[in-house]
């Protein structure tokens, strides 16, 4: 089926995402840009079979909220913004529309979800005493700490193993808006760590360790370039077209 797409945020995501919609036979009908947000209307979006969101989490929700009221399906994978993820899941299902939300499009990092939580269960039943932390590594632009996967990757070892109850955050300084690091409480055992790392063009690393007094186990998963984010989420955006509900990376899995 050949799609009329509409990308929205042209960085180096929704490049990557333009070449690959091009390549695969599907029509890029509108690009949305700082220079015309002004265009995501209904009237610009008429005909649109799906829509494509990578931008700021600043701008997130209603970028997607546009969509939806315009009746246009939309897969974002903006991070940052999912303390309203739950308003606009309401909304969507309000308006029928149809919305595919991922922390990471990646194969291999949706994999290392189900590894993660699989480990996080047999640690729980072993009864073994492991520290566990999170390591994510991005490029100095990005603007949200934690990442979005880090986030997913610890939610799901929280929810299997008892020792942990939240995760708390040692993150970079940003200078935008929505973003003010504060220094993180001291530690308890409940808590789980993540750290923020920011050097360089690093596309993405995310590491899980446990460690005992023993022994360490890390699991690693290391993103070699943005292709195979946008590629994912192009295959999300074939997956939802035409469909009405909310859905995720588990749900194209299966």
């Amino acid at each position: 089926m050949r799609m009329k797409t509409a990308i929205i945020g042209y960085g180096k995501m929704g490049r990557e995402i333009e070449q690959i919609l091009r390549e695969r036979g599907h029509e890029v009908a509108l690009i949305i840009d700082l220079e015309n947000t002004h265009e995501l209307d209904a009237e610009h979006l008429k005909g649109v079979d799906v829509a494509l969101e990578f931008t700021t989490p600043a701008t997130a929700y209603d970028n997607l909220r546009r969509c939806i009221a315009c009746g246009v399906p939309v897969v974002s994978g903006t991070t940052g913004w999912l303390a309203r993820y739950e308003e606009l899941k309401a909304y969507c299902q309000e308006q029928h529309g149809a919305l595919f939300y991922a922390s990471n499009y990646s194969l291999g990092v949706n994999l290392l979800f189900r590894i993660s939580r699989r480990l996080a269960e047999l640690v729980e039943r072993s009864g073994a005493h492991y520290e566990v932390e999170i390591e994510e590594v991005h490029h100095t632009q990005k603007k949200d700490a934690p990442s979005g996967t880090a986030i997913t990757l610890a939610e799901g070892i929280i929810e299997h193993l008892s020792q942990k109850q939240q995760w708390i955050n040692f993150a970079p300084i940003f200078d935008v808006a929505d973003y003010t690091e504060r220094a993180p409480r001291t530690v308890g055992e409940e808590d789980l760590v993540i750290r923020s790392v920011r050097e360089g063009m690093t596309p993405g690393i995310h590491t899980v360790r446990y460690e005992s007094v023993d022994d360490a186990l890390e699991l690693k998963h290391t993103i070699k370039n943005r292709r195979t984010l946008a590629m994912g989420a192009v295959v999300a955006a074939e997956f939802l077209c035409g469909k009405e509900g909310i859905y995720t990376m588990d749900d194209l899995l299966q």
